[in-house]
Order: C-alpha cells, then structure tokens, then sequence
C-alpha cells in the first residue's frame, strides 16, 4: 500500500488515481490526521505528502502527525510535501517574488532513482508561490529550473525525495515515470491491485455497513448512479429500493428510458416518483449557481426522505458520489479550498435521517466504467457521457423555468445526435448545450426575432480534474447551429465555448 497525506492541493486525488493506473493500492487521508487512525499501517511501501494552497511558515498551516517520520518507509513531497520536508529537517521556504504556475523546462539529475531514465530537461507543471531558499543538511539538489533553483531534493540515507512541481498533473510529460520510479523503484511496490479486488472489499464493506436493512437508491439513470445501485444489487438483493426521481431536469426522453431499462432490471424495486412542480416550485427566482444545487440537494433529500416513510424500514440511502464530486464541494479533508458544491455533497442537511452508502465516492469516472464492465452493465449505459447530479439546473443559466427547459433539451437533444451522427460521441468527454440568460436579435424570413442563446460545450477529459476543449469540424458545428436555429422554437443564435478547465470548469454552473 502506498499512503498518500492530502495537504489540500486540487490535483492529491491525480495522485491516487496515477497509483492505481499501475495496479497498486493506495489510500489517501487528510495530511494531520493522526497516525495511529491509518488502517493497513503493517503493510506500508511508501508515503507520498500532497500540495496545497497554505505556505508552511503559516501559522495555521496543517502539519502531518510527527511519527510519519518514523515510519521507516520512503517518503515523496510534492510542491507544499517538499516544502514541509525542507521546513522539518533545517531548510527554509521563502515567498518567491516570481511565482511559477504553469509548464516549466526542469534540468534533472538522472543518476537519481527518481529521475531514472528520463531526459537531463524535462517539461513539467509547476504550481507554488514559495520556494526554498535553503536546503536541509544531508539533502541534496536533484532538480533546477529558472525560478526554483531547488526544484527536487533528495536524502538517500533518509529515503526521502521531494519535487516542487506536481508528476501528477498530465501536463507534466514524464511525470507518470517519475511517480512509477518512485513506487516500483524506490518503495518495491507490485502490481496487485484491480477493479475485481474493488468489488470483492466495496462488496464486504457493504455487507458491514447495512447488514440486513433496507436501501434507497437515488437512481438518475446516469453511469455512477447505475454502476453504484448494480453494485448494492450484487451485494444485497432485493433489500435495495430504487427511486427515479423525475424532477423536469434531465434529458429529453430520459424519465421514459429509465423506466425501460432498470424497469426490466429491477421489477417493482423500481420506483417512479413524479416532483417536477416541486423542484420547480423551489427553484423558482433564484439565479445563484451554489443555491441552485443546495435547493435541489435538500430537495432530494425530502423526496427520499418521504419514499422511505412510506416503505418502512429504510434506514440507508444509496448515492452515486464520485471524487471530482467531493474534490470540488466540501472540505471534507479539513484543509481544502471548496471550488462548488455538488447537490449529493454539499447539499446535505445536517441531520438527515438516512445513512449514505457511496461505494464510488474515491473513484474516477474512468474507473466507475471499468467497474460497470466487471459487474456486467450493458455498454449503452456505461459508455453514456458523464451527466451532472443536479442535471439541466447547471446548464440553465439564470431563474430556471419551465420555458427554458424545454429549450434547453431540444437543443441538448440535437447536439447529441448530430455527435452521434459524426462518430463522436464515444471519443468526447461531454459534449452538451447551455441555455444563457440572455437574448438576442435575429431575422427569420421578414420577421425580427428576440430569443435565447444557446451555448455549445464539448470536451476531453482522463478524470474530470482537467480539460481541454474540443475542436469540433466545423461542418459538424455548423450542422447542429443549422438545426437549433430552425427546429428549436426560442433560440436564434449558437456560440460555441473554448475554454479549458482549469480556469473555466466544465459545467458553467
């Protein structure tokens, strides 16, 4: 195992997700969690300290527990983890008057293990405001470029290495070597690891947490909530409960296709829940993107909440949470800065009545996928592009009204199927629609028009932590601009959005 400390960077989860590409087990805890709470301590390889946004001369700047250090394992800082290496052992870390965010030529040592087999310059991602102006005694430098002159260190005695850049980050061109040298050469790692050892502890941890009770499944149709409830299906049977939600927010057709398909799966397990005028009705003038996902959060919630009544016996709610879910909405690792909440994370009451099962929640889309194919799911529905939990919501920017929405899926509906239509679909991330909240003047035959924008998104992504906008060909854009403008009565104009995640995310809201 190897375990991973989160000191609060946006990229510690990349670090788990690279482990487990190459088949070894890692588990990541918050980075001041005390080291007598890690489980599977006695089969320890290695321990890597994430990033993060706090400076380590701060004096409210999260400190691992003291042990870690006696450990007796070898040890990797990345950016913050190098920095509280240097700090702990006589270095000292200075604000830099030229910060470095961005790719960076870094001049490498390679008789170093870390560094082994790649070029003496490599381009890697860089993303810190301090830098090290002293290196501890014993170190010594391994790495350099022309900001950070200390750009890795290393004590071979000490078996500890720290990198002020982050391998994690696919941007780093070698930075996969170097997390590979780091777990096989330097820890003795083995590949052991896989998605059907997942399902044989995720199943007996299952077992554990409900025992004999009853679960609600808070089914959308969607690839996590799918993949999650064939999982509680695998490991309970018929004590699990499906609810389909149809809150008027997803997809033109989808409430008819779910009934189809996980009607057949799970006979009267499967329940249709008709709340559309109450999500409606709730979200009625509000405009703010972060109480947008909180109303349908609690909203949720309340319809479960009341299913579960009526069935007895429900003590368990089943969500299909994924990390970049939890990533980018709470705190949950004590020390992370909150980019958005999602409505299974951040919307949550404080005292819910049901416990949560979230067998995906430290998974990856791409993961959630290989883990569908081992459980059997059809490919219609684990090759579906991802969808947000609090669906057309954050693609309807401003007040949500039912007028909008019915713009907004004509519209999504076409861009679906002119990407089909292309061969697409299945090599794009997402590709969808957004409805502005703004309108603009058009001519249609000798008549003046006023109607809504509709944006254009698509784009690629390994994890949902990074993207890149798509160029889509232009006859395929101008097909589905063609088609909006003339079947989608309420929309005269389509733009097309390139912006990457970061800075922009994928959602616009």
């Amino acid at each position: 195992m190897i375990l991973i400390l989160d000191f609060g960077s946006q990229y510690t989860q990349l670090i788990a997700r690279r482990i487990r590409e190459e088949k070894v087990y890692c588990k990541l805890y918050p980075g001041n969690r005390p080291i007598r709470s890690f489980s599977g301590i006695k089969d320890l390889k290695g321990l890597i300290l994430s990033g993060g946004y706090a400076s380590v001369y701060s004096k409210d700047a999260p400190w691992p527990d003291p042990e870690i250090w006696a450990l007796d394992v070898p040890i990797l800082g990345i950016c913050y983890g190098m920095q509280l290496i240097a700090e702990r052992f006589g270095g000292k870390v200075v604000p830099s008057k030229c910060r470095e965010f961005g790719l960076a030529n870094v001049n490498v040592e390679c008789n170093s293990s870390l560094f082994n087999g790649l070029s003496s310059e490599e381009t890697l991602w860089m993303s810190h405001g301090d830098k090290l102006s002293k290196i501890p005694k014993g170190f010594e430098i391994t790495a350099k470029s022309d900001n950070s002159p200390y750009a890795a260190i290393e004590n071979t005695t000490k078996n500890i290495y720290g990198v002020q850049f982050h391998p994690e980050v696919k941007h780093s061109v070698n930075g996969k070597a170097i997390l590979e040298n780091f777990i096989f050469k330097i820890c003795g790692s083995k590949r052991d690891w896989t998605m059907k050892s997942y399902i044989v502890d995720e199943i007996k941890r299952i077992h554990e947490q409900v025992g004999k009770s009853k679960v609600l499944c808070a089914l959308s149709g969607g690839v996590d909530s799918s993949v999650a409830a064939v999982m509680l299906y695998k490991a309970i049977g018929k004590q699990l409960i499906c609810v389909y939600v149809d809150h008027g927010l997803q997809k033109l057709g989808e409430a008819e296709r779910v009934c189809e398909v996980f009607g057949r799966m799970f006979g009267k397990n499967l329940i249709i829940v008709s709340a559309k005028k109450i999500f409606l009705s709730k979200l009625k003038g509000i405009t703010d993107p972060e109480q947008k996902r909180k109303i349908i959060g609690h909203t949720f919630i309340e319809v479960f909440d009341r299913e579960a009544k009526k069935l007895k016996g429900i003590d368990f709610l089943l969500q299909g949470t994924i990390y970049p879910d939890v990533i980018e909405s709470v705190s949950i690792k004590g020390v992370k800065s909150p980019i958005k909440s999602h409505h299974n994370v951040g919307g949550l009451p404080e005292k819910m009545k049901m416990k949560l099962v979230e067998p995906l929640r430290f998974l990856f889309k791409d993961e959630v996928r290989v883990l569908g194919k081992e459980l059997g799911i059809p490919a219609e529905i684990i090759n579906r592009q991802p969808f947000p939990g609090p669906g057309l919501a954050v693609r309807t920017l401003g007040e949500i009204t039912e007028e909008k929405l019915n713009i907004l899926k004509a519209a999504d509906n076409i861009v679906t199927e002119e990407v089909r239509k292309a061969g697409l679909y299945e090599k794009i991330w997402q590709s969808f629609a957004i409805i502005l909240p703004v309108k603009t003047v058009g001519v249609m035959g000798d008549a003046r028009t006023y109607e809504y924008v509709i944006a254009i998104r698509a784009v690629n992504s390994e994890d949902a932590m990074t993207a890149d906008w798509v160029k889509l060909p232009y006859e395929l854009l101008s097909n589905i601009s063609s088609r909006i403008i003339n079947e989608v009565k309420g929309a005269n104009r389509v733009v097309y959005d390139i912006s990457n995640k970061p800075p922009a995310t994928i959602e616009w809201e």
